[in-house]
């Protein structure tokens, strides 16, 4: 089964400056962990593209509502799009090795269900819906953890080579996993009989990743000495840290200006097949396998496309190729060019996806990484899925051509917007853990729970450093955010201009505790140009300041 239910899943590792040394792009393959399961996975993939297309066959076998038909690919799509931030809450706050393991037998328990009662023929279109949407309501909850454990599994140096080879492997699979399952299907006499061996095959091949992560003796890189949070406060917390976070915001925009537009080319890719080409399924099969076969050709190259190219330049080039792609679509009708340019749009559509979701991740502390990646699902899967209803609604109202050209168009006018969005740009930030787990000394001894809590930090600037010092401190208030702050500011005092405080307050006295922990090498470098400002003899002067509430007499002698 795909581990992700989009086109092409999105490929997640950190983006590190490529040294010589890495020319091949296999050197991760040399890990005997990212090895098995990468050719676990890979099995995984190919078993769930058979399983995508004995699906959609065996429902045309069960009924000939359209409706019917068109709801297999709502079930694969929707809990993506509905779960995705879930998804990476559980992520970031369990363990992320079990809930991979949980998450794989669920899948496989889905669809060996789903293979017996075709086997006893107890099927019918409403049970083949509801055991393929909780199919990919595993599928959904895995992804962000399966994603997130990449840095885990080979130095970080080779993880865009690990993206790479990730990427190959699922497009390896989608590039042959539709012909087998059409296969299986033919082999047998009835349809429903070949669909339950297939769906048999693909249970089975979620026992390899199991086992594999079985034997995995995991090493987080980053864990809490604080207890864990809640879930709606880990989910919040991941929308506070995306809004205050300018990299990653920019990186989701990208994507979804990205997808809406190129989704005309999944949506209506067999509508040019059938009507404008005249092919049956094996025409629309061969031009899906070209994007597949040039994706894969695309995901083995990207680590010499990245030594050539910034990522601004590779998304550059990839959306012109587009705006070519639907072009050629909507008005060329010879196959002998289609394909060729297909091919193309596999090997840009490889290229940009990694390049987005290498910024996605490179814009996230190990801490919420996990939710950034499920926030990026959900954008991804919701440009999909609105832009599959634009160009299907433009199509059906118009015409094809007229559809693909309109998402042309849009790609062109969208594109000075979107390359002002600039990704992985100038030095990457040092993501690596900095932060201080000490409590703090105080008078007052905290309830975890107490709050709200406001921070008051006292600086003494000179005159000719105030520009300086207000500038880069306002570049600390995203930090602050980021990490939990729900208000900030930074005051001068109208008595003594030298004197600047800085203020900010968090719901409870844990998360400012968890702010504290979760300070970055990068944020730390902030802080320290912050504090080369400040003129005074001492260190500045920290104030903490709790919510005053009327304490119990319990309370009240536990204070004393």
């Amino acid at each position: 089964m795909p581990l992700s239910t989009t086109p092409n899943p999105p490929p997640i590792a950190p983006s590190v400056p490529v040294t010589e040394k890495h020319v091949t792009g296999f050197e991760p393959l040399q890990s005997p962990l990212f090895r098995n399961l990468w050719i676990a996975s890979t099995i995984s993939n190919l078993g769930g593209w058979m399983q995508d297309t004995a699906g959609t066959w065996l429902m045309t076998v069960l009924t000939a509502s359209p409706l019917f038909i068109a709801l297999m690919q709502t079930a694969a799509s929707l809990p993506v799009l509905m779960l995705g931030l879930l998804a990476g809450a559980t992520a970031d706050i369990f363990d992320r090795r079990r809930l991979l393991l949980f998450w794989q037998a669920w899948m496989l328990a889905a669809v060996a269900l789903l293979s017996l009662l075709t086997f006893v023929n107890v099927i019918s279109p409403w049970v083949l819906l509801v055991l393929t949407f909780s199919l990919n309501i595993g599928a959904a909850m895995n992804s962000p953890a399966w994603q997130a454990i990449m840095p885990e599994l080979v130095p970080r140096a080779q993880l865009p080579e690990a993206v790479s080879l990730n990427s190959a492997g699922f497009n390896l699979a989608r590039a042959v996993g539709p012909a087998l399952g059409g296969l299986a299907i033919a082999a047998f006499a009835h349809a429903d009989t070949g669909a339950a061996w297939t769906f048999l095959l693909n249970s089975l091949s979620f026992a390899g990743v199991i086992l594999v992560l079985y034997q995995w003796k995991r090493s987080p890189l980053f864990k809490s000495a604080l207890p864990a949070e809640r879930i709606f406060g880990s989910m919040r917390a991941g929308l506070r840290y995306v809004q205050y976070a300018p990299p990653l915001k920019a990186a989701l925009m990208r994507v979804f200006l990205f997808t809406i537009f190129v989704s005309a080319v999944w949506a209506l890719l067999a509508v040019v097949a059938a009507h404008a080409l005249h092919q049956g399924a094996l025409g629309y099969g061969i031009l899906n396998g070209s994007m597949g076969i040039g994706a894969v050709i695309g995901a083995t190259s990207l680590p010499r496309v990245r030594r050539k190219f910034s990522a601004d330049q590779i998304i550059l080039i990839a959306t012109g190729v587009y705006i070519v792609t639907l072009l050629v679509l909507a008005f060329v009708r010879y196959a002998s060019v289609i394909i060729p340019v297909l091919l193309l749009a596999g090997f840009a559509w490889t290229s940009t996806m990694s390049t987005l979701n290498l910024a996605v991740q490179v814009s996230a502390p190990d801490w919420v990484q996990a939710r950034a990646l499920g926030i990026y699902q959900m954008v991804f899967s919701g440009g999909m899925a609105i832009g599959s209803v634009i160009w299907g609604s433009i199509a059906e109202h118009v015409s094809t051509p007229v559809s693909l050209a309109v998402a042309a168009g849009g790609l062109l006018i969208t594109l000075p917007l979107s390359s002002r969005l600039h990704i992985l740009r100038g030095e990457l930030p040092d993501l690596s853990p900095f932060g201080s787990k000490a409590f703090v000394p105080l008078a007052l001894e905290p309830e975890m729970s107490d709050g709200p809590v406001r921070i008051l930090v006292d600086y003494i600037v000179d005159p000719q450093d105030y520009n300086a010092f207000v500038k880069a401190i306002h570049e600390l208030k995203d930090v602050r955010l980021r990490d939990g702050a729900i208000r900030w500011g930074i005051f001068q005092d109208a008595d003594n201009l030298r004197h600047l405080n800085e203020t900010f307050v968090m719901e409870s006295w844990i998360d400012y505790l968890r702010q504290r922990e979760r300070f970055t090498a990068s944020d730390r470098a902030l802080r320290d140009r912050v504090l080369s400002l400040h003129r005074g003899k001492e260190p500045p002067r920290i104030t903490h300041t709790i919510y005053a509430k009327e304490r119990t007499d319990e309370s009240s002698k536990k204070q004393e």
